[in-house]
């Protein structure tokens, strides 16, 4: 009976062990392997951060603390909140890499030199014709000359730009004929003209102009010598009179009245309409 009941204890404390042991078997998670990583060449160990990583996972991963996780990547922040999907982190540092031997290859090839635009200065031109003004019209045609001996000068209201050139003739007559000023600023300008003494001006000698930065300007100013006839009667004052028909005649028709009027008068004392010796005169 004895044995019996040995036998029977045996039996429920196998059992009862046998019970503990398959529900601490089934409590504990599986445990899953990870690849350490090999060390960079100069003996870093990194990590790729993949969806759903957590600072916890890294610690279990590479067996360091949060604080030394921290430590290796200032970037983490206090949380371990701020993890990126495809971050690299560094989580240890190994043995540095032997040397690879590196054969050395052609040395490359100079690209072509970079090229900095230079800022646009905002300059511009500009050109003025002084031109012999033959038919007086004001307007310049093309077969007009240029006038030499003249000047021109251009001036900027606010100080920045001022010159003075003498006006030439190009002697090609398929040129662009004129006094050009270049590397102007922009600004406004004061323009004028000075003409040579045997001219009279058929246009105003002065003009103000606003130039914008990348503009071509040309100004023309006309003249005529004193010596050619057919000013035009609403030119400026060119200090000498024209011809007039109309003046003309009316001067006749004064020089002859005053002729008739001359005449009575030399008529009017004759002798003939005085009274002889006092006497009045018979009808």
């Amino acid at each position: 009976m004895r044995i019996g009941y040995f036998v029977i204890l045996l039996c429920l404390v196998g059992a009862s062990l046998a019970y503990i042991g398959s529900q601490v078997v089934e409590a504990a998670p599986p445990q899953q392997q990870f690849a350490t990583n090999t060390p960079l060449p100069d003996g870093r160990i990194t990590y790729k951060i993949e969806a759903g990583d957590t600072c916890t996972k890294i610690q279990l991963l590479y067996g360091i603390s949060l604080e030394q996780l921290r430590e290796l990547n200032q970037n983490i922040n206090a949380d371990c909140t701020n993890l990126q999907e495809g971050q690299e982190v560094l989580v240890g540092i190994g043995g540095p890499a032997a040397a690879a031997s590196v054969t050395a290859g052609p040395a490359p090839t100079a690209g072509p030199p970079t090229v900095t635009p230079t800022p646009f200065a905002g300059t511009t031109e500009i050109c003025v014709l002084l031109f012999d003004d033959l038919n007086g019209d004001t307007l310049h045609q093309a077969d007009e000359p240029a006038i030499a001996g003249g000047a021109i000068s251009v001036t900027e209201t606010g100080g920045k730009y001022s010159k003075t050139q003498e006006t030439t003739v190009n002697p090609d007559p398929t040129a662009e004929q004129g006094t050009c000023f270049s590397d102007v600023p922009e600004g406004k300008y004061n323009i004028g003209a000075a003409i040579p003494d045997n001219y009279n001006p058929t246009t105003d000698l002065t003009y103000t102009l606003d130039l914008k930065a990348g503009d071509r300007a040309r100004v023309d100013f006309g003249a005529q010598s004193r010596g050619t006839t057919g000013v035009s009667p609403e030119s400026p004052d060119t200090g000498s009179a024209g011809t007039s028909p109309l003046l003309g005649f009316l001067g006749g028709v004064l020089l002859l009245g005053g002729i008739g009027l001359g005449w009575f008068a030399l008529r009017s004392r004759s002798p003939r309409g005085r009274p002889r010796g006092g006497g009045l005169l018979r009808r």
